[in-house]
């Protein structure tokens, strides 16, 4: 148990918060706000409050954006304790899984697009042929809402 859950006076301000973890203070205000984080905890002048327990969280959520994890794929993970025993979750198990195995699809994908460009340097010219490239190698966006 940290400081800030005995004592919900102390632990890290949200700008320490965002200075250890890396992360915006707008974007922990947007984490919390859509339900990703729990409320956090309030000083008696409502400054919000964070344990060390909630930065392992936001540590947590970062990493999974970088494997490219969407903020709703992630939920069910960050509903588990840190220490959890993925194994004994099977439907997580296997989403983790195959989350991988669409990085591991994405990164077969670029090889051949490095190897392409390989091939093209090595030639000294980009002369005309067919396009063997496979797979979709364009990141998509999401569609921005109309206001």
């Amino acid at each position: 148990m940290s400081l800030a859950d005995k004592n919900p006076v102390s632990g890290y301000s949200i700008k320490e918060t965002a200075e250890r973890t890396g992360i915006t203070e707008d974007t922990i205000r947007y984490y919390e706000k859509i339900g990703l984080l729990p409320r956090a905890q309030r000083k008696g002048n409502s400054h919000r409050i964070y344990s060390e327990q909630d930065l392992e969280m936001m540590k947590l959520i970062t990493c999974l954006k970088k494997t490219g994890m969407s903020l709703d794929d992630m939920r069910p993970f960050l509903n588990l304790s840190l220490d959890s025993d993925l194994s004994q979750y099977p439907e997580l198990h296997e989403m983790i899984l195959t989350h991988k195995q669409k990085i591991l699809e994405q990164i077969a994908s670029l090889q051949q697009v490095v190897d392409f460009i390989d091939n093209k340097v090595e030639q000294g010219s980009l002369g005309p042929q067919a396009c063997e490239l496979t797979g979709d190698t364009r990141r998509r966006m999401p569609a921005r809402s109309k206001r």
